[in-house]
């Protein structure tokens, strides 16, 4: 009973022969309720004609004769059904056990750490597979989720580590070069392990706000806004830090910009994201503009700038935790490499899309990104 209770290819066997046993007790039954009658209409001249020789012990033998090889037919059905359905339970189990087993083989492999583990498909076109084969192919698609999400955790990890000890080192760097007189201690110096420590700490505050935007654990205060107003607020708050470096910021705007459905804070947030990098990588003498536009149902804000552009092979990872088109590039001239990150969770927390073009290195980029279009109340 163990066996049967553990085994799929003993079930699938067994169900089969409970069929042909249903099967040969019904046609059984049956038989023996027609049989009488049947036997009856068709032999009821030869009846007549040995009941008037008074011979009825002689049909009686007749009928259980008759009987007897009906029966015998039965057996020999039953057991030419019982050898077929071995046969072919063998070989259907064997096409629905063998994939079966082959995923339980592979989900305990996936459960002990190897993520690469695939189930091999019985066909490549999805149509043409069965439900065991669409369940193969959801869980390669499964098995590829935790791969890849799995690569993303030991980068990140990677990537924090690096992240932390850089500032980490500069400040204990510093310290010991104060300790052994190799620093004078002076307020420039000072200044330095502060900007140091305070790096530190931006970066870990954003961290923190990464895990919650990814998280979903921060709540939306959604009304309606008036884009205009926030972007000029942006775009003022960001003037002198453009004028200190030299870059031009401009902006564009239509006089009848739709309003839009967004929280006021996340939403500057974004903003801050945007304009703040496109000054982090456009040299001076160079322009950024900040320009937004009715489009269906949405409103599309932009942040185009004249800056160091970025390849096309980079574009579909810019928004990816710390990654970096440039590498070479110093922690120091580009933030933390989570903005983008940030600021994407947010705008799509809004139920809009943000996405990055560039016409490639050294021809500046454009970050752009959808807002859904505060719908009108309707009155009675």
């Amino acid at each position: 009973m163990q066996t049967i209770r553990t085994r799929l290819g003993f079930k699938i066997f067994l169900s089969y022969l409970v069929v042909i046993l249903v099967g040969v007790v019904v046609l059984a039954v049956s038989v023996s309720l027609v049989l009488p009658g049947a036997f009856d209409r068709h032999m009821m001249g030869m009846r007549g004609m040995m009941g008037m020789m008074g011979d009825d012990h002689g049909m009686d033998s007749l009928f259980q004769g008759f009987r007897s090889g009906v029966y015998d037919a039965l057996k020999l059905a039953a057991l030419a059904a019982s050898v077929a359905a071995i046969a072919v339970g063998f070989l259907i189990t064997r096409q629905i056990v063998a994939p079966v087993r082959a995923l339980s083989l592979a989900s305990r492999r996936i459960a002990s750490g190897r993520y690469n583990e695939r189930v091999k498909l019985a066909g490549e076109n999805p149509n043409d597979m069965d439900e065991l084969g669409q369940l193969a192919q959801d869980f390669n698609h499964m098995a590829e989720n935790l791969e890849r999400t799995e690569a993303l955790r030991r980068q990140l990890i990677g990537d924090v580590s690096h992240e932390l000890r850089t500032p980490l080192t500069a400040i204990k760097g510093s310290l010991e070069a104060l300790i052994d007189g190799v620093l004078p201690a002076e307020p420039e110096t000072f200044e330095q392990i502060y900007q140091e420590a305070d790096r530190l700490q931006r970066l870990v505050n954003d961290l923190q706000e990464l895990s919650r935007v990814e998280a979903g654990v921060f709540k939306l205060d959604l009304q309606p806004l008036l884009l205009a107003d926030l972007l000029k607020t942006v775009t003022i708050r960001l003037e002198r830090q453009y004028a200190e470096k030299g870059v031009r910021l401009a902006i564009d705007l239509p006089a009848d910009l739709s309003e839009v459905q967004a929280d006021a804070d996340r939403l500057s947030q974004v903003l801050f994201n945007l304009v703040g990098n496109a000054l982090q990588y456009t040299p001076a003498g160079g322009l950024v503009t900040v320009a937004a536009r009715r489009q269906g149902e949405e409103v599309q804000v932009s942040v185009q700038d004249t800056g160091i552009g970025i390849a096309a092979e980079h574009l579909p990872y810019v928004f990816d935790r710390f990654y970096r088109a440039d590498r070479s590039r110093a922690r120091v001239s580009g933030g933390s490499g989570i903005g983008l990150t940030i600021a994407r969770h947010l705008v799509e927390a809004h139920g809009g899309r943000i996405w990055a073009e560039s016409p490639g290195p050294g021809k500046g980029s454009t970050f752009t990104f959808t807002l859904p279009v505060t719908k009108p109340s309707r009155t009675a």
